[in-house]
């Protein structure tokens, strides 16, 4: 399993979202999004939708019906209802589902920043895991030390 570290530092996670979906569905994968908000999910659907007027990410909800039929489903829950390899944790809350995805997106910010060093270390400890971690520079992403 793959875990990227994603500190959030300059956009919201709605943003970042938006660009690693696009890579996820260019690449032919399935992408499951996480967040425990609400609110926080529409604003990642509607990110989604409006990538650009030749780049929309089509997404839809859990819990709306045609979930297998979803190249990326939001989500409170790592369940993924659209066959996803792929996870996308939003919120900055860890978790995860039943069976280890093959990679997972882990976004956090300042207000989460500590639960993701602990996330961090825990896994660490683990086999079979391989984390990386990134930090916004500017207007792109830098894989740091």
């Amino acid at each position: 399993m793959r875990v990227d570290f994603y500190q959030l530092s300059r956009d919201p996670a709605e943003s970042a979202l938006a660009l690693i979906a696009g890579k996820v569905a260019g690449n032919g994968e399935r992408l499951l999004v996480v967040s425990a908000d609400l609110g926080q999910r529409q604003r990642i659907c509607q990110a989604l939708w409006s990538a650009g007027p030749e780049s929309f990410l089509a997404s839809g909800f859990a819990g709306d019906g045609s979930e297998d039929r979803q190249p990326i489903l939001i989500s409170d829950a790592p369940e993924p209802a659209n066959g996803a390899r792929f996870m996308a944790i939003a919120d900055g809350q860890w978790r995860e589902g039943d069976e280890a995805f093959e990679r997972t997106f882990f976004l956090f910010d300042e207000s989460t920043l500590q639960h993701a060093r602990d996330t961090w270390r825990a896994l660490r400890g683990r086999e079979g895991v391989e984390h990386y971690y990134w930090k916004q520079d500017g207007g792109r992403w830098v894989q740091a030390g």
